[in-house]
């Protein structure tokens, strides 16, 4: 029984898809049962009980599960310390507390992985108005290493750039709004393997979108620090806000200063009524990972399918939820999140529009039907209007119900003519 009138032609090439999505489907088992038992460990290493789920209030002094929930981030990720916070706003917010903790007025960020995402421009003075409070307004230096024409690293660029001395040396993992590979933690493993036998960098992460994607995570193959969002994949889709920073125990605290007061740092920060949802989400999130993951593979085989540019395509291996449709004018952009936001359990009835999302230089359009507002863990397609014209598709909490999502967009197309 069918409760959605798909044409022949979209569940035929539904059906292609998920044939040919099924090698791809069994790897991303795998990686989320691995990771489902580290998840699962790290839980019971830390003696998690309902006790921790209580909260505080005010200064939150004394906070066991706070802490605890801290350790078991840390114990996860592979790191000596982490910061697990409801009080950080969003993933842009998170990476520049990070960044504010550990660069100094003189010190030099040398990001090497080419422009970062929009958002964090502002922050480190790349774009916005001088005197805003941005990295560059306290004497933060900035350079940034191209990548290369295959859109990765450039190693030998990157080690002739660590002549200038470099505090941090920043890895942007995901794609951001461009059209290039997300990096595996093999690679980002490269890169810290050369900076640290070229320099006393700090390298740090920002590793949106990419948690549990892979059995290992940065902090586990050399980075020094990594930071994200809980409303992408570490959140299962439960966490209603919030963000993590762990690596270094040394440079964690040099974080937390910022994110509070220097000399008080991790100790205060109430968790009101959020530790449970933290929790819940984080051991959720492998198998709410997984689920984007097929979602995303599923668009790019169906996309293919019906003769569309993907990246990555349907065969590759994945290190972020990100899946890439290239759809080459406004009107089948629109069309395409149109038909996201139709199969969304929230806010199916509405129609997403192109508008000035701030921090964006262009227009941006979003579908992001979602229970928590915002949350890229839970299906979304956005992009800006410009060219490629390509939306960006992210997230999925079950697989049944992104993959019904992905084929109302094809089926949006379908009835524009546009396929």
């Amino acid at each position: 029984m069918s409760f959605f009138n798909f044409s022949e032609k979209i569940s035929k090439a539904s059906e292609e898809a998920l044939h040919k999505a099924k090698a791809s489907f069994e790897l991303i088992e795998e990686i989320e049962e691995y990771n489902q038992q580290k998840v699962l460990a790290a839980f019971i290493e830390n003696k998690v009980s309902e006790a921790d789920f209580c909260g505080s209030t005010g200064y939150g002094y004394g906070d066991r599960g706070r802490d605890k929930l801290d350790a078991v981030y840390a114990a996860a990720f592979g790191a000596e310390d982490a910061m697990v916070r409801h009080s950080f706003t969003c993933g842009t917010h998170t990476l520049t507390v990070a960044l504010f903790g550990l660069l100094r007025p003189g010190d030099v960020m040398l990001c090497v992985t080419g422009t970062p995402y929009d958002t964090i421009l502002p922050a480190i003075g790349v774009k916005g108005e001088k005197g805003s409070g941005s990295l560059m307004d306290f004497g933060v230096k900035y350079a940034e290493v191209p990548l290369d024409d295959a859109g990765l690293p450039d190693l030998p660029a990157i080690e002739k750039a660590l002549e200038m001395n470099p505090r941090v040396v920043y890895i942007q993992r995901s794609r951001g709004y461009a059209v290039r590979p997300s990096l595996s933690v093999k690679q980002i493993e490269e890169i810290c393997t050369l900076v640290h036998s070229r320099s006393n960098a700090v390298v740090m992460v920002d590793n949106c979108y990419g948690e549990f994607t892979e059995k290992l995570e940065p902090t586990q193959v050399g980075a020094d620090i990594m930071a994200g969002s809980l409303i992408k994949n570490p959140g299962g889709s439960i966490a209603r806000t919030g963000g993590y920073i762990c690596g270094r125990r040394d440079l964690v605290e040099l974080c937390s200063y910022r994110a509070t007061t220097p000399g008080i740092g991790k100790e205060v920060g109430c968790t009101l009524t959020e530790s449970r949802n933290m929790y819940m989400g984080f051991f959720n999130a492998p198998s709410v990972t997984a689920n984007a993951l097929k979602t995303a593979v599923f668009a790019a085989s169906l996309f293919e399918n019906l003769g569309f540019e993907v990246s990555p395509r349907s065969d590759e291996s994945r290190h972020d939820i990100i899946q890439t449709v290239i759809l080459k004018s406004p009107e089948a952009l629109c069309k395409f999140c149109e038909g996201i936001q139709a199969g969304s359990p929230i806010d199916s009835h509405v129609t997403p529009e192109p508008w000035d999302m701030p921090g964006y230089s262009d227009k941006v359009i979003m579908a992001a039907g979602a229970f928590i507002s915002g949350a890229s863990i839970e299906l979304s397609a956005d992009g800006p209007l410009r060219d490629p014209y390509a939306a960006w598709m992210q997230g999925g909490i079950t697989f049944s119900s992104g993959k019904t999502a992905v084929m109302m967009a094809a089926q949006k197309l379908e009835e524009e003519g546009i396929i």
